[in-house]
C-alpha cells in the first residue's frame, strides 16, 4: 500500500489536530508545520503514533523552506487563518491572500495537490476586510491552480474552539448578552470531526478541482445558537438587541486587546448569512453528509461551564 504524504499548514489548530488523527488512522504520513515547535509540539506529538508524524518549525513566508516541504509531499493542506490582525506581518492580506498565492505557485510547480480551507458566506461581505482577503486568496489559487480544492466551512465548533467555549464562558457570568442585528443572521454549524472527515473524504477519493461548502445538518440563527448554549449550561440570560452604533463603539475599544471578544470587522461580517449559497456544492452533495446536531453535541462538553461540572445532574437526585 502506498502511503500518501500530507503536508499541513496550521496543524496545531482544532481542525489540524482532528485531521492528523484521521489521516494517520489510515496510514497516511503527515508533516505538520508550526511556527513554534516548543509551544505546539507537545500537543501535536500526542496526535499520532511514532513514525507517522513529523513536526517541522518554519516561517510560512520562508520561500526556500516552503519549496523543500512541498516538494516532499503528495498533498498540501492549508488550514491557516486568522480572525483579527496582529502587527504588520499577521495581516489579513498576508495570511489569507499572499500566503495561499505562494502555496499555489509552489504546488503548481512541484505538481502537488492543494486543498485550501477558506470560509462560507463571504461573497456579499464587501465591507469586511476579512472576507475580501479570503476571496482574494481563493481567486489567486483558482488562477494558478484550477485543479485545487477549496473547502468553505460554516462555523466550526468543538470543545477546542473559540466559538462555543467563549460564548459559554460569557453566558455563565453575564446576566445580559448583546444580540447583533437582532440575532437574525443564519449559520450552519459543522462539528470539527465532520469537517476533518470531509477533508479525508476528498483526499482519499481524489475529489480535486472543486469548491465544496462544508455545512452542518441545521440552519440556526445567532439567537438560536445562544439559546441552545444557555440550555447546555443551564443558564437563563437576557438577550438584548444592541443598536449598531453601540456595537461598533464597543468593538472599537475591544479590538485593541490582544484577544478581542469582537472587532469592527467582525461586526460587519455578522450582517451576512453563513449558509449554503444558491447553486453551491456541499458535503451532502458529494456523499459526505454531516449528522451531528449542534445542541446535542455541545451538551457533551458543556458541563465545563455548569455548576457542579459533569456531576451537576447527579447532585439533584
Amino acid at each position: 500500500m502506498i502511503i500518501k504524504k500530507i503536508l499541513i499548514f496550521g496543524a496545531s489548530g482544532q481542525v489540524g489536530r482532528y485531521c492528523i488523527r484521521r489521516f494517520v488512522k489510515n496510514n497516511y504520513k503527515v508533516t505538520a508545520v508550526t511556527r513554534n515547535s516548543h509551544k505546539k509540539g507537545y500537543v501535536l506529538k500526542t496526535q499520532a503514533p511514532i513514525g507517522y508524524l513529523d513536526i517541522v518549525e518554519a516561517n510560512i513566508f520562508d520561500e526556500n523552506k516552503l519549496v523543500k516541504l512541498i516538494s516532499e509531499a503528495d498533498v498540501c493542506l492549508n488550514l491557516i487563518g486568522i480572525l483579527h490582525e496582529k502587527g504588520k506581518v499577521n495581516t489579513f492580506k498576508n495570511i489569507h491572500s499572499n500566503f495561499p498565492k505562494k502555496l499555489a505557485e509552489i504546488c503548481n510547480l512541484k505538481k502537488v495537490k492543494l486543498i485550501h480551507i477558506s470560509a462560507l458566506g463571504l461573497e456579499n461581505a464587501k465591507d469586511s476586510r476579512y472576507a475580501n482577503s479570503k476571496i482574494s486568496g481563493e481567486k489567486f489559487i483558482r488562477s494558478i491552480m484550477p485543479d485545487a480544492t477549496i473547502i468553505k466551512p460554516s462555523l466550526v465548533y468543538s470543545v477546542d474552539d473559540n466559538l462555543t467555549t467563549k460564548f459559554m464562558s460569557l453566558l455563565s457570568v453575564l446576566p445580559i448578552f448583546p444580540l447583533y442585528y437582532g440575532g437574525k443572521t443564519k449559520f450552519t454549524p459543522i462539528h470539527v470531526s465532520e469537517l476533518a472527515e470531509l477533508i479525508f473524504y476528498v483526499i482519499s477519493r481524489e475529489l480535486y478541482s472543486s469548491n465544496i461548502e462544508a455545512i452542518g445538518p441545521e440552519i440556526l440563527t445567532f439567537k438560536e445558537i445562544l439559546q441552545k448554549l444557555m440550555r447546555c449550561i443551564k443558564k437563563n440570560r437576557i438577550l438584548l438587541p444592541m443598536p449598531l452604533y453601540l456595537a461598533r463603539l464597543s468593538a472599537f475599544f475591544m479590538q485593541v486587546l490582544s484577544e478581542p471578544l469582537i472587532t469592527q470587522d467582525q461586526i460587519n461580517l455578522l450582517k451576512y448569512d453563513n449558509i449554503k449559497t444558491d447553486g453551491g456544492t456541499t458535503n451532502f452533495d458529494i456523499g459526505c453528509p454531516s449528522a451531528l446536531k449542534f445542541e446535542e453535541t455541545v451538551m457533551k462538553y458543556a458541563f465545563n461551564w455548569t455548576e457542579g461540572g459533569q456531576f451537576s445532574n447527579l447532585s439533584k437526585k
